[in-house]
């Protein structure tokens, strides 16, 4: 090794100190710039902070339609049941399948939980072979019972995983919106979500997501999600009606359209019916 003053006197000794500098520098931001969020858009984030922090309501009952139709305009209707209840700043959420008789009982529980270093847990119920499933984080790329929706779609996102950028202003049916860019920070999230990118579009006047595209991560497709019925009920925005919409290029592949009814809030809902043993016993 060369001395301080033999460095000064020997060119090719203060390319090679420049060169070992350069590299070090350069290897200590990228280590930092998932922390420091380097591609992060301040604005962006403090939009997406208070779409976060928009009340959803509590103690939560409701009936949903879902409807899944392929690409020869085949139907198939399926009813559900669901609750929701939060538990300080974790939300708890079981839904069970009413209709039709091939997927009654079956039921799906969810344990969302606010801590970003934590893992949302997830239940499976498949009352045919009288087994729970538990989702793997591995798995929660996976379609949600034939849906267009993934486990991952189930929980709400963890900001502390996102890049945000506000790429623009726009107006959408005449409400004034945002649309930002959301991308993740580590590889670990796009295989969870199943998502590489996604476009978002938010409305000005409520912070409520009512228009996403998804760049999913395998095969080449893109998913639409646009709120068709938004709809204030006892101060909460509720979205009644969404269709989820999976195409390859402009080739139409799969829809889901999802019907809320019969929305009530401050129900009487016990901590114990989000449990995987009240799950299993059926609604």
């Amino acid at each position: 090794m060369l001395k301080n003053k033999e460095i000064g006197k020997d060119p090719n000794a203060n390319m090679a100190l420049t060169c070992f500098i350069s590299l070090a520098v350069l290897t200590l931001v990228a280590a930092l710039m998932p922390s420091l969020g380097l591609c992060d858009d301040p604005a962006a984030r403090a939009i997406m902070e208070k779409v976060d922090a928009r009340d959803d309501g509590d103690n939560q009952t409701s009936e949903m339609e879902m409807i899944l139709i392929d690409k020869h305009d085949k139907k198939r209707v399926r009813r559900l049941g669901i609750f929701s209840k939060d538990k300080g700043e974790d939300t708890l959420k079981l839904m069970f399948f009413l209709e039709p008789a091939d997927v009654k009982d079956t039921a799906f529980l969810t344990w969302d939980y606010d801590d970003p270093d934590k893992d949302d847990d997830q239940w499976l119920y498949l009352p045919a072979l009288r087994k729970t499933k538990r989702i793997a984080s591995s798995d929660k790329d996976g379609s949600f019972m034939g849906s267009d929706l993934n486990y991952s779609d189930m929980t709400d996102r963890n900001l502390e995983d996102y890049d945000f950028t506000l790429k623009k202003e726009m107006k959408v049916k005449g409400v004034d919106t945002w649309l930002i860019e959301s991308i993740p920070r580590t590889k670990k999230v796009i295989e969870e979500t199943g998502y590489e990118k996604s476009l978002i579009i938010v409305r000005r006047d409520n912070y409520f997501v009512i228009r996403a595209v998804h760049w999913v991560k395998d095969g080449g497709y893109l998913k639409y999600l646009d709120v068709k019925n938004l709809q204030l009920i006892d101060g909460i925005w509720v979205a009644t009606e969404m269709h989820i919409t999976k195409k390859k290029g402009k080739n139409f592949v799969h829809k889901t359209i999802l019907k809320l009814n019969d929305v009530k809030f401050n129900q009487d809902l016990d901590y114990d019916m989000f449990t995987v043993r009240r799950m299993e016993k059926g609604l």
